[in-house]
């Protein structure tokens, strides 16, 4: 199976809020759209994401007031980020490494896209579990 690139999976149909967007609203576009994350951009550049998880641990067990709390207070900022020519499975272990579902895609500082783990096929996942049982088998053998 050849190797797929981010832009093969990723979708480029993103939804975006300001920073200064509640958290209500976030929630709520969210909600429509069937989608766990939200970008926040400004003047055409990634701020930060909002994801279920935010919503979650940053606003609902902190007492938050989502109609009154800012996205930029709660959102992930600066995020770690993909470009589209980057090897699928290489996003994967990024999104894996870092312990999140969400991953924006931007070139030359603009958003192209998101891809979420939902966009990955087995493919991807093997070869990230062979990269990691070869990488705990080398780490044995140097012990």
């Amino acid at each position: 199976m050849p190797r797929r690139l981010v832009s093969d999976l990723m979708s480029s149909k993103v939804y975006s809020l300001p920073g200064s967007a509640s958290v209500l609203e976030g929630a709520r576009l969210m909600s429509d759209r069937r989608i766990g994350a939200v970008l926040i951009v400004e003047e055409g550049r990634l701020k930060g994401i909002f994801t279920e998880r935010d919503a979650l641990c940053r606003v609902m067990a902190a007492d938050q007031h989502p109609g009154k709390t800012p996205l930029s207070d709660v959102m992930t900022a600066n995020p770690q980020t993909a470009i589209p020519n980057m090897q699928a499975v290489a996003a994967l272990l990024t999104m894996r490494d870092g312990g999140f579902r969400h991953l924006p895609v931007v070139e030359d500082g603009q958003v192209k896209g998101i891809m979420s783990m939902r966009d990955f096929i087995g493919a991807e996942f093997q070869e990230v579990d062979e990269q990691i049982e070869y990488a705990v088998l080398l780490e044995a053998d140097l012990q």
